[in-house]
């Protein structure tokens, strides 16, 4: 062999060798949790890792509790990625929504417009809450502290918030979809919840109508981290608050995949109108059977019954006390075109609302 060629060939060893150390070295990366910081602000959250693999989701027509929605069960195979240990808290929440003030104020000459070409660009800020109505209703249920998780949430809220998180951090977070979302509660268990089926144990594992009262006798939310947690370490996957999911409800989707294999990213249900959306996991006020790992919960327009606008706003729901949101971010980070399509899973009757003039919308550097 000339020596020409046999540094070819040393060349292309060494080029395979650093591309099998650097697949090595990213694999570790998707195992390791991380603190994932919010620029500009003094709020942190943990990220774990959700390793990836094929599951069964839904529930076996045997499980107590079981509702028609949950089956049958699909094969479903879900890439590696990370997830909040807990759900979105309200300092990480409220540093996202007080931005409406800070370049909304009350004058609009004075507001800064984003031209309608850049909106995919740009995130949209929340409309205050009714304070009125919300804030005693929150300090009855234990406040707006660190650890207590953001209630009274919208999904596109939950939306714009991941986008925000994403444009200040520089990494890609999301909504989980509904396969994602189970996978991830399950943590490898086949049984009801991800500790067992015995639902007298639920107690131990997550806030729920048994247990959600307080000292003062109201009943709520609570900080998060207060029971144990499942095999992967998520913490509060049952009760607590119910997590949106970025899928529309269809009650009849699994049996569209009846008998077949698919990707978690060709399951999901995206949305085409508003009503009615995926929440998961139950909430304090949920009975025990709400809170198993394969219910299904739809958000209709209920959940908004006390917005006096019509079309209903896109940015909080009325009757949302018991619903929150968790983050995660994918191992591979998916070209800029897949995260809008995350970011504003939109219906048409939203977008058209969105045009309004009160809009406060920000290209975030």
């Amino acid at each position: 062999m000339d020596a020409h060629v046999y540094a070819q060939r040393r060349g292309l060893l060494a080029l395979v060798l650093l591309s099998y150390l650097a697949s090595v070295a990213a694999a570790a990366d998707e195992a390791k949790p991380f603190v994932q910081r919010i620029p500009g602000t003094d709020v942190s959250f943990e990220m774990l890792p959700i390793p990836g693999g094929t599951f069964k989701m839904g529930s076996p027509a045997t499980e107590r509790g079981r509702k028609a929605d949950e089956g049958p069960q699909v094969e479903v195979e879900v890439e590696p990625f990370h997830m909040a240990k807990f759900e979105v808290d309200w300092p990480a929440y409220e540093a996202f929504a007080a931005n409406y003030h800070r370049i909304g104020g009350f004058d609009p000459d004075q507001r800064q417009v984003v031209p309608a070409d850049r909106w995919a660009d740009a995130v949209t800020y929340p409309t205050p809450m009714y304070e009125l109505e919300v804030g005693p209703m929150l300090e009855r249920m234990g406040g707006r502290g660190e650890g207590m998780p953001a209630v009274h949430v919208s999904q596109f809220a939950a939306r714009q918030f991941t986008k925000w998180l994403s444009k200040k951090t520089g990494r890609f977070y999301r909504l989980p979809t509904e396969a994602e979302w189970e996978y991830a509660c399950r943590a490898g268990s086949t049984t009801a919840y991800s500790f067992g089926d015995d639902p007298s144990k639920l107690a131990d594992h997550g806030w729920y109508f048994d247990n959600s009262e307080h000292e003062s006798g109201e009943s709520g939310y609570h900080k998060a981290g207060g029971k144990r947690p499942n095999a992967w370490g998520l913490q509060d996957m049952h009760g607590n608050v119910g997590e949106w999911c970025i899928d529309q409800y269809v009650p009849h989707w699994y049996a569209l995949f009846a008998g077949k294999k698919v990707r978690a990213a060709d399951f999901v249900a995206w949305p085409r109108t508003r009503y009615p959306r995926v929440i998961r996991g139950g909430g304090w006020e949920s009975e025990a059977k709400d809170c198993r790992s394969a219910a299904r919960y739809a958000a209709t327009r209920e959940i908004n019954k006390y917005d006096p606008c019509e079309p209903k706003s896109p940015h909080w729901d009325t009757a949302g006390f018991w619903v929150g949101f968790r983050v995660v971010s994918p191992a591979k980070d998916p070209p800029e075109a897949h995260k809008t399509l995350y970011w504003d899973a939109d219906d048409p009757v939203t977008r058209e609302v969105l045009k309004r003039d009160r809009e406060i919308r920000e290209v975030v550097k």
